[in-house]
């Protein structure tokens, strides 16, 4: 071969190399963008998207009640019929409700990081509610006091706004109902006041129930459509279970229970009862207060969701936290939303109905 054809041939050898070259960098090029850079993109859309999903359960399984670091506090309110309704009821996160003098019962509100601007109608304390308000380590707030209640208010320690010795724009009275029945306040106005008497108003203390965000379902409990509590033979409640809000409707003297204002209805997603010994107490005023021990374990019911389960509560010191277990002892989950807590004389013949059959404590 001459050189001439040589180099030709070498030339075109060399050429069919590059277009070859050029060709599989087409293909390659071709095959990324259509495939990988596809699936890339894909799979980092996916990864996102899951991060994005994953974000949302997380934020939708976080608890609803007490929640933050708002110190509670902890109202007086007054049950007596001429009182009714209430205001602010359905906004507090706990309800305890236990006997007074003369077959009454009394309610103590507890709020963490609301804003209402009325609450009541507020009434006097009396001792034994001092014992809910330390556990949930909250300003305690009522209008007067019993003689024991003074004593011990003092005595604990405790956090207190006596509404008597506050100025009148603070505690007033409203003029649709008539008095003792007629005081309200404010939670801006409570927080103003513990400020100036230079209370914590911030609180790292935990919860007295262990709320939960998924649901609970008492699977193994009574039903408990109906639930109705006597305090006496003058004043009882009845809770009515709503099966597509899976909440109680409350009922007080066979009055439905409603906001003073908005006329909202007063529901709550738990009840739990507490059956406490009461006895008069000797206090040297003659006037039938009761008394009563907090301390020890007592008997009680867990109801949600239309189901009631026996349970134990066990506190071991005024101050102390009130831990609620089952019968084999395990501490009852709560579902997240408010609780109310009836604490009821010990005789007191508690019913739940279900579907027109009637089932006694």
């Amino acid at each position: 071969m001459s050189r001439n054809n040589k180099k030709k041939s070498k030339k075109g050898l060399i050429i069919t190399i590059i277009l070859l070259i050029a060709v599989l960098a087409v293909a390659a090029a071709y095959i990324y963008k259509k495939y990988l850079s596809e699936d890339n993109t894909i799979s980092s859309a996916t990864e996102v998207e899951n991060e994005v999903t994953n974000t949302i359960v997380v934020e939708e399984k976080k608890l609803q009640t007490f929640v933050g670091n708002d110190r509670p506090i902890a109202v007086m309110i007054d049950n007596n019929i001429n009182a009714l309704p209430h205001a602010g009821l359905s906004k507090a996160y706990a309800v305890y409700e236990i006997i007074v003098e003369g077959g009454e019962s009394r309610l103590m509100a507890l709020f963490k990081g609301q804003t209402l601007d009325k609450i009541g109608p507020i009434r006097s304390s009396r001792h034994y509610f001092l014992d809910y308000a330390l556990e949930n380590d909250a300003i305690y707030v009522h209008y007067g006091w019993s003689p024991k209640a003074e004593s011990d208010i003092k005595t604990l320690g405790v956090n207190n706004i006596n509404g008597i010795t506050e100025a009148s724009s603070d505690f007033w009275r409203v003029k649709d109902k008539k008095a003792p029945h007629n005081v309200a306040t404010s939670t801006e106005n409570i927080l103003k006041i513990a400020k100036q008497k230079g209370y914590r108003t911030t609180s790292e203390k935990s919860s007295s129930f262990k709320y939960v965000v998924d649901e609970v379902n008492l699977e193994n409990g009574e039903g408990a459509d109906t639930v109705t509590i006597p305090y006496s033979t003058s004043n009882s409640v009845k809770w009515e279970y709503n099966s597509e809000t899976k909440r109680y409707l409350r009922y007080t003297r066979n009055k439905k229970e409603v906001e003073w204002d908005s006329g909202e209805d007063v529901t709550f997603k738990n009840i739990i009862i507490e059956f406490i010994a009461n006895s008069n107490l000797n206090d040297g005023t003659n006037a039938g207060r009761q008394d009563m021990t907090t301390t020890g374990t007592k008997d009680g019911y867990y109801i949600t969701n239309g189901k009631a389960i026996k349970i134990k509560c066990t506190k071991s010191s005024r101050s102390g936290k009130t831990t609620y277990t089952d019968l084999e002892g395990n501490e009852i989950e709560v579902n997240d939303g408010n609780t109310f807590i009836q604490i009821c004389p010990i005789n007191a013949n508690v019913q739940f109905t279900v579907a027109n059959s009637e089932v006694a404590q």
